[in-house]
């Protein structure tokens, strides 16, 4: 009894007044919101709106596409937070803002620098054009590029402060017992990371499929070959209102789950 007194006594235990009122008027900013969209849902139509070729098409083309760019963000970005964390190296802070630049920058700003990079007359698009035939800009894989861009960067951040914060003991053991590098990474690093890797990868692949400005910006809106769920919403309202909310409800579930799942995981990684 006498310790929980103290607890009580103690300065900051209870919350000023004014400050709860403040917060308060902090979390309505984001509940009003998701009011205001439950309560334009049509929910004795939301089946059908749903089923609907736009949506369909749209859902399709986001899962493949996201589910991809975080396979390539896996392939590149947990290499590229290794070297962050652990190399030094002249510019390693300039490195680390270059890759974590999608985070902040305008999502348009973006797609604007990959159509000037990879477009069809861009510094790489053209030369990979003329030689590959490929154009990025306006196809499937334009929507991946765009959506790796922006998405990496929180699996490079996540996985760079879980290994910052790894005990390197760990690995000097086994290095001393004989194993080589490949192996400390694939038996000590890589399962004691794990939890921050899957978080960053659920994050990535959350951020994708989410994705708007740097996807429209660099790869269009086409139903089918370019158009994700969130392009779907842009198009339908101007024309289909209720297949607006029905689509924004589908995400909103989505990504609250998400990051419901993920609880503190990420936030203490960080």
């Amino acid at each position: 009894m006498t310790g929980l007194a103290a607890d009580r006594k103690r300065p900051g235990r209870r919350p000023l007044p004014a400050l709860i009122v403040l917060a308060g008027l902090g979390l309505a900013l984001f509940v009003i919101p998701l009011l205001g969209l439950l309560g334009r849902v049509p929910w004795r139509d939301l089946p059908e709106l749903l089923s609907s070729d736009l949506v369909s098409d749209a859902l399709r083309l986001s899962l493949v596409t996201s589910l991809t760019a975080t396979g390539v963000s896996a392939v590149l970005g947990v290499p590229l937070a290794w070297m962050i964390a652990r190399v030094e190296f002249p510019g390693r802070a300039l490195v680390r803002g270059i890759v974590t630049l999608p985070l902040v920058l305008p999502p348009v700003v973006g797609g604007a620098a990959l159509l000037f990079a990879l477009g069809r007359r861009g510094v790489i698009g053209e030369p990979l054009n003329e030689a590959t035939g490929l154009l990025l800009p306006f196809s499937t894989w334009g929507v991946v590029v765009a959506t790796t861009f922006v998405a990496m960067p929180f699996l490079v951040i996540t996985l760079e402060g879980a290994l910052r914060s790894l005990d390197a003991r760990y690995e000097g053991a086994a290095a001393t017992l004989g194993a080589s590098r490949w192996t400390v990474m694939r038996r000590v690093t890589l399962p004691m990371i794990g939890p921050s890797l899957v978080a960053g990868l659920v994050l990535t692949w959350a951020r994708a499929l989410g994705e708007f400005g740097a996807t429209i910006t660099f790869a269009g809106n086409l139903q089918g070959r370019t158009q994700t769920l969130p392009l779907a919403v842009f198009v339908a309202l101007e024309s289909d209102r209720d297949t607006a909310v029905a689509i924004s409800l589908l995400m909103v579930v989505v990504s609250l789950a998400v990051l419901i799942a993920l609880r503190e995981r990420w936030w203490r990684a960080l």
